[in-house]
């Protein structure tokens, strides 16, 4: 690195929930640029969550975040001509952006009408510890448990 790392700004909690991790999401769900776009869509996707469960739809997303977040990965690491797997502890804010790309990713690729449907549909089964984001964890984790014994190499 040539220069110094750039800094990282501080979020604006966003209006409905006062909270930073909401702004955070709606960043991730936003495409072109369009913020208003991806606020709707949260906040239908929170509406129909309380709609659908009875429960607070910001509570339930709160639980798919908890669900869908890793605590190991694996990261290659090329030794001797040989490319291995080595399982590594996942940093705090690299959790969160994960499970987060994680949510929307799978949201988008989902069938549905909206996105907000989509969205609300991923979050209320990652909540229940189903659906493909919460796989992908699983699978993850999965990952770094076959290739435990590569961890004495350290990434």
């Amino acid at each position: 690195m040539r220069k110094a790392q750039a800094k990282k700004l501080p979020l604006a909690p966003d209006g409905r929930f006062n909270d930073k991790l909401v702004t955070r999401f709606i960043n991730n769900l936003m495409w072109d640029g369009k913020k208003s776009t991806a606020i709707n869509i949260f906040y239908d996707a929170v509406d129909k969550i309380t709609k659908v469960t009875g429960e607070d739809g910001y509570e339930v997303w709160k639980k798919a975040i908890a669900n869908v977040t890793p605590a190991v990965e694996v990261r290659s690491r090329r030794i001797g001509g040989a490319t291995f797997q080595i399982p590594a502890e996942v940093r705090p804010d690299r959790k969160i952006s994960l499970s987060m790309k994680w949510l929307i990713r799978y949201s988008r690729e989902r069938n549905g009408r909206t996105m907000a449907d989509k969205l609300s549909n991923e979050i209320m089964s990652a909540a229940k510890g189903e659906g493909a984001a919460f796989k992908k964890k699983e699978d993850t984790h999965r990952m770094a448990e076959a290739n435990k014994a590569f961890s004495h190499f350290k990434v």
